[in-house]
């Protein structure tokens, strides 16, 4: 077995292994060399992709089978599957016919895997629903392609994404119809898994007291609360208790909500800090009290200090956006009540890293049953 290391820096800061130039996540060839690179799931690390496999602390990784449609992952031989963990996590998907939608498939399992690299750096579980009832798992299908309707969501740790999402004049459409500032695949993968980690870490655990009075009590009526968002809208004054208008509707949004924003903040903030980025009191004088360094993670530090650090950073960023005529980056208001509800997500992320400290979240284990 396979520990997981919890370095952000040697994520975010990937390297080609023969000639160590930066390479990106989802990158599968070095683009300065050109080597054929893979990722090494267990340690979240760069290694040649080879058809004959790379040894990795005794055990010999070969490329995801998936690899023409993108996937950059390893796979362990004596896994039992061909497949890397991320493309295996995909329970449903387009027929093999539908070239179209499993090219959108390509495009989302990007994003998946992304997201699946910042919740092994948080440590949390990701536990595979062909590992035990209940396990998170993902219906990947098109409303595009004739599969009939697609209804984002999650149920008993199910994620289902709706690929036509990765159209993005689709997904611009739909967020300006709906009013929403910000509309992404890595948004949805982020948002659902929030879900999913309330029903885990949450509603079945000795937080929930705690959290039904923060985010209110789950267990009211969804259908009604549908109805009644989409008939009445968001509260007057939504502003000052919720991140989003979507947050409003149903307790579980909320936390999902939450849940996405804290995902957002510290993927955006660690990355700042394997960059280096430091913004320097004597380069903006008058504007900040001492210096603001990003951290590599937040792990031990409090959600004001997470939330202080990104509050200068989101403000440098959405500056940068604007010298690229673009709208703001991160468009929106944390305020007190917010932050207590992103302060509630980030203490019990903390918990289960501590109490999960050492477990290999990524390691790719055999197949017990598929």
């Amino acid at each position: 077995m396979v520990r997981q290391t919890s370095s952000l820096t040697a994520v975010q800061m990937l390297r080609c292994p023969r000639c160590r130039s930066i390479t990106v996540l989802e990158t599968l060839d070095c683009s300065s060399c050109g080597l054929a690179v893979g990722l090494h799931p267990p340690t979240l690390s760069m290694h040649e992709a080879t058809r004959e496999g790379v040894a990795i602390d005794g055990r010999t990784w070969l490329p995801c089978s998936n690899r023409d449609w993108r996937c950059n992952w390893l796979v362990a031989e004596d896994a039992g599957a061909a497949r890397c963990m991320s493309c295996r996590l995909n329970r449903q998907r387009p027929d093999a016919s539908d070239t179209i939608a499993l090219e959108k498939l390509s495009d989302a399992s990007l994003a998946l895997r992304r997201l699946l690299v910042q919740l092994a750096e948080l440590g949390l579980p990701v536990d595979p629903y062909y590992e035990r009832e209940g396990g998170l798992a993902f219906d990947l299908l098109s409303s595009y392609s004739g599969q009939g309707r697609v209804t984002i969501g999650h149920a008993n740790g199910v994620i289902t994404i709706d690929l036509i999402e990765t159209l993005d004049d689709y997904r611009e459409a739909l967020r300006i119809r709906l009013g929403e500032p910000y509309r992404t695949m890595l948004g949805h993968f982020r948002h659902e898994v929030g879900h999913y980690y309330q029903w885990i870490l949450v509603e079945q655990t000795g937080w929930i007291d705690e959290c039904r009075e923060l985010f209110g009590d789950e267990r009211v009526s969804y259908s009604d609360a549908i109805d009644r968002h989409y008939r009445e809208g968001a509260p007057h004054g939504w502003q000052a208790s919720y991140i989003s208008e979507y947050a409003t509707m149903h307790p579980w949004e909320d936390f999902a909500e939450s849940f996405a924003h804290y995902l957002h903040i510290t993927d955006s903030l660690t990355t700042a800090a394997a960059g280096g980025l430091v913004l320097q009191t004597s380069r903006v004088v008058g504007l900040i009290d001492a210096d603001v360094a990003p951290r590599h993670s937040y792990q031990a530090a409090s959600t004001s200090e997470m939330l202080a650090d990104w509050q200068w950073l989101s403000l440098l960023l959405n500056r940068i956006n604007h010298a690229m005529g673009r709208g703001d980056l991160y468009p929106f208001t944390i305020t007190e009540a917010v932050q207590t509800k992103i302060d509630f997500v980030h203490r019990v992320v903390q918990d289960v890293a501590r109490r999960n400290s050492g477990r290999p979240v990524l390691a790719c284990l055999p197949l017990t049953h598929s």
